[in-house]
């Protein structure tokens, strides 16, 4: 900021001391050295700026929004306060203030191109479309530069991609918008490649593609040079949209001749050849079949021509490329599909699927090539095809332990891929236990063996034999799975731990141990293996899920927070940043970027993992401080949270997830399917639903106790208690619709694969009927109301009512806390258990009471008034005096008492949970039959268990002493 070439002019000199100090981050002195300049020079504007800015970065942002607007009103047009201002304005977050000053300063200084630059700007970070088209074109008019009068047109496409009427965008908009193009066109004027892309663009969403084509094979098209093959890859778009078949294939074929190793053109000359043949195309007699060149409209040409860039890389003396040999794969699984007989032609799948592991076994792709194809074998031979490969890798003689090793990296990557395809087949699932067992001997051996080939590598470089490490902790998790013995989680706890050790950087070590810890219960070893995995940018959205859904569930509060705020402050910088791609793309003239950015925009503010992390963090602070550090009121005000809005985009929803994050071999049964993402999607949706309702339920009680405190008579004005009491019903009607919705989910128990989606916390939040409490105490509330209303003078059916309903709570709450009465972690017959659930229900109970509790405080408020007025006019009547407490009096005493009661139960079962987790020494259990080592490993796992055990219990014990403080508020 501060960076000012030059000190001709004597203000700049006197303002450098403030800029030095801002950019150095020392606000106060800023301030004060603007100060004694303002005492100097009243009228120097930019020092009255600068001090706001240093206001604002100590705290004080109305105080220096009124200085700022001082200034603004002026109206100044120097560059210094202009800049200053719009710094300020920017870390306000207030960017519509930018364009209003630069409105008033090109209206005194019409002709600066700057000032007219920078407005233009001004109206990209607003997204004021229209404003910028008229920007750009005074801009134009002042200085005729191509790329002002572009940015008037490109604003016109903008306006057409964001109305509301396609109609509007296809009549209006964009016919103009091409209009002005071809003016450019027309006068020769056409100067730059993102003209051109301009230009395509517009005809593209006209669907003028015949249009567009003759543009791209025209002059206009040598302009796009930026990208390889940019014409060629545009050409192919529009022939398919035209459905141009003969010119796709021949325009496919063409480059393929060219380089036959370029994959995306595979597909288009395969496609279009069934095309062909479906349409029963045949060529013209005379010239050519059309204007790319020959068309090859049979199989037999197809087969012929992939054959022969086969047989070219065969009599390479180089080495071969992967393309042609797995376009014939490709061809063999299309023309499968189609039942064509030609298929035969080609080989045998299994001997053309060894051949290419022959030539590419030693490279890390040849897994993932070969996967795709794996179906094309019949299953008696699978077993066949691994001997077969396995033959092909050159291992060295048997050692001690019964098993050969590769001597050199590539024949090691030449083993590990047969692993691998052994496991995509599904032959390492068809294993007994010994089998299992003795597979992760064997992939133990050669990870440790391959430890040799990366004894110099870096930390932040990964062992070739990682691999085997996280395959022998995948049949692990396969054990774990299927025979229920928790000692197999443990060793592969153990087996990750050590392949981090030696391999500081391998991400996915770092994803699966956050898996299996979080399927522990264990949130404390969580946070650092997420801080290290140094999740970037759109990682916060796509993985964040993985450390959000068990951060609070878990009782690690303060963990919970960190990682709520992870993903927040990722997402509340998406909205400034994208502004900033956007006129960084403007000035460069990346025009097809713009769209793109706007995209990924309105992806991200439609997140589901946004609206979950946003709700449960609001929830998270409520349960953590509202009536312990501030009351309900404040809290919910200090969050700008309403009941009335639903801020939530229910029908835009984007599951950003990235559900594929692991890697897996699993064989296609056990994979991760469309259904299980559906299904996933519906039941987050619900359980966001339940959550969200919920908060609006809060903040609608807060509302009620604000109005109950400040009014308490008869009267409800129209935008008073009665108004708030029709929200909180509405509400409450809403949630327990969602809640049978939930209820029929709950029902289905959907198992999702062990790497897929984690399932969500509705089924144990129903189990636990911590819901259906909530619901309940919630519901309580309206009836509470009502008594304001009818008073305490009579016994009433409504009196009743409400005592039973607190009698239902307490009993509901017991039941909750029955269910958290177990062993978090127990040894049993020298073996390890953990039941993390009793620790979900646990903090199921601690948020139920946190609900209970504010109903209370709100019932506490209500029937205070009413008791005393009660007794004032007992007073007067003194003759019959009836000294009988009203039920539902007596019914609030026995409430609290019983609060009380289960608070120290509650806070006795956590003591005891700590004494006993204290007291199990892990150091003595023996595991028996693990080498020293790997004992240290799985030892070292368990103790961050318990540690983190202890954590959650501590804090969830530390949050109800503080709730078990706020009862004496309760008292009427």
């Amino acid at each position: 900021m501060a960076a000012r070439g030059h000190v001709q002019d004597p203000n700049d000199r006197r303002l450098r001391p403030i800029y030095d100090y801002l950019d150095n981050g020392n606000n106060k002195m800023a301030i004060q050295q603007a100060d004694k300049l303002l005492k100097k020079h009243k009228d120097l504007h930019c020092a009255k700026v600068l001090k706001a800015i240093g206001l604002q970065r100590t705290g004080k942002q109305d105080e220096a929004f009124s200085l700022a607007q001082e200034v603004a009103t002026l109206e100044p047009t120097d560059d210094n306060s202009l800049q200053a201002l719009t710094i300020l304005y920017r870390e306000m977050h207030r960017p519509e203030l930018v364009a209003k000053l630069y409105e008033a300063a090109v209206k005194k200084v019409p002709l600066s191109e700057e000032y007219h630059s920078h407005l233009f700007m001004a109206y990209a970070r607003v997204g004021e479309y229209k404003k910028m088209q008229q920007a750009g074109m005074a801009l134009y008019k002042i200085v005729p530069k191509n790329p002002y009068y572009f940015w008037s047109v490109m604003s016109l496409v903008m306006q057409a991609i964001s109305a509301q009427d396609e109609k509007l965008s296809q009549t209006m908009f964009l016919p103009l918008a091409e209009r002005m193009v071809e003016k450019m066109v027309k006068e020769e004027k056409i100067e730059a490649e993102a003209e051109v892309q301009l230009y395509f663009m517009i005809l593209e969403r006209l669907g003028k593609c015949v249009e567009a084509l003759d543009v791209i094979r025209g002059p206009l098209g040598e302009k796009l040079t930026s990208e390889l093959q940019s014409r060629e890859n545009k050409c192919m778009m529009l022939y398919q949209r035209l459905q141009r078949w003969p010119e796709s294939n021949a325009l496919a074929h063409k480059l393929l001749l060219k380089n036959p190793d370029d994959w995306q053109f595979y597909p288009s000359y395969f496609d279009s050849l069934f095309h062909l043949i479906d349409q029963s195309w045949s060529p013209p007699e005379e010239g050519e079949h059309c204007p790319e060149g020959a068309v090859h409209h049979t199989v037999a040409e197809v087969v012929r021509f992939v054959e022969d860039r086969i047989k070219g890389e065969d009599d390479k003396d180089s080495r071969a490329l992967r393309g042609p040999y797995l376009a014939r794969l490709e061809l063999i699984h299309r023309l499968r599909e189609r039942g064509c007989p030609e298929e035969a032609q080609l080989g045998e799948p299994l001997e053309l699927m060894v051949q290419f592991f022959g030539k590419f076994g030693d490279k890390p792709c040849c897994i993932t090539d070969l996967k795709i194809y794996l179906h094309l074998l019949s299953a008696d031979q699978h077993v066949q095809f691994v001997n077969r490969l396995s033959e092909a890798v050159p291992l060295g003689e048997q050692g001690d332990e019964g098993f050969a090793f590769p001597d050199d990296t590539k024949a090691l990557q030449r083993h590990l891929c047969v692993c691998q395809l052994s496991r995509a087949l599904g032959l390492h699932h068809a294993l007994d236990v010994e089998g299992k067992l003795r597979l992760i001997a064997e992939l133990k051996a050669h990870y440790r063996h391959g430890l040799k080939f990366g004894a110099n590598a870096l930390k932040t470089e990964l062992q070739f034999s990682d691999m085997y490490c996280l395959m022998a902790a995948h049949v692990y998790i396969d054990l774990w799975t299927d025979t229920g013995d928790e000692d197999m989680v443990w060793q592969s706890l153990g087996v990750l731990q050590e392949g981090l050790s030696h391999s500081p950087s391998n991400a996915q070590f770092k994803l699966l141990l956050l898996l299996l810890y979080c399927r522990l219960g264990a949130f404390e070893p969580v946070v650092d293996l997420y801080s290290s995995l140094d999740a970037k940018h759109v990682q916060h959205d796509t993985i964040g899920f993985l450390l959000t859904r068990y951060a609070e569930s878990l009782g690690q509060f303060a963990a919970a927070s960190q990682s709520c705020n992870f993903s927040l402050r990722f997402f509340h910088s998406n909205q400034k940043d994208t502004s900033e791609y956007i006129i960084q793309a403007y000035k460069y003239g990346a025009f097809e970027k713009i769209p793109e950015f706007i995209a990924l925009r309105n992806r991200l503010n439609q997140s589901l993992h946004f609206a979950q992390v946003r709700t449960e963090r609001m929830l998270l602070d409520l349960f953590l401080e509202a009536d312990i550090v501030l009351s309900l009121e404040e809290s919910v005000k200090a969050m700008s949270l309403s009941a009335e809005e639903d801020d939530i985009p229910w029908d835009n929803m984007r599951d950003n997830r990235d559900l594929t994050v692991f890697t897996s071999w699993d064989p296609k049964d056990r994979q991760l399917t469309e259904d299980h993402r559906r299904r996933s999607l519906e039941e987050e949706s619900v359980w966001l639903r339940l959550r969200s309702l919920t908060l609006r339920l809060l903040a609608s009680l807060a509302a009620l106790g604000h109005s109950a405190s400040q009014q308490n008579s008869e009267v409800t004005n129209e935008n008073g208690v009665g108004d708030k009491s029709s929200i909180l019903g509405s509400l409450l009607s809403q949630l327990n619709q969602t809640l049978q919705t939930a209820n029929q989910m709950a029902e289905k128990r959907v198992q999702y694969p062990f790497l897929g989606p984690p399932s969500t916390r509705l089924a144990p939040a129903l189990s636990s009927g911590s819901c259906q409490c909530q619901a309940a105490a919630l519901q309580l509330s309206v009836h509470i109301q009502e008594l304001e209303t009818v008073g305490l003078d009579e016994p009433s059916e409504l009196q009743t009512q409400i005592c039973n309903g607190f009698q239902s709570l307490v009993v509901q709450l017991q039941e909750i806390l029955n269910k958290c009465k177990g062993d978090v972690l127990e040894l049993k017959e020298g073996k390890l258990k953990t039941q993390p659930s009793f620790l979900e229900t646990l903090i199921f109970f601690v948020e139920t009471v946190c609900i209970v509790f504010w109903m209370a405080s709100h019932c506490a408020k209500i029937l205070r008034p009413l008791k005393t007025s009660l007794q004032k006019k007992k007073k007067k009547k003194k003759k019959d005096v009836n000294t009988a407490m009203p039920a539902v009096v007596c019914g609030f005493q026995e409430l609290t008492g019983s609060l009380q009661d289960l608070l120290t139960q509650a806070l006795e079962h956590i003591k005891g949970q700590e004494t006993g987790l204290t007291a199990l020494k892990l150091a003595s259990l023996s595991l028996d039959g693990c080498p020293e080592d790997e004992a240290s490993f799985m030892k070292a796992a368990m103790d961050k268990v318990q540690s983190s055990y202890l954590r959650s219990l501590q804090e969830v014990g530390d949050l109800l002493k503080k709730r078990a403080e706020t009862i004496k508020n309760l008292k009427i």
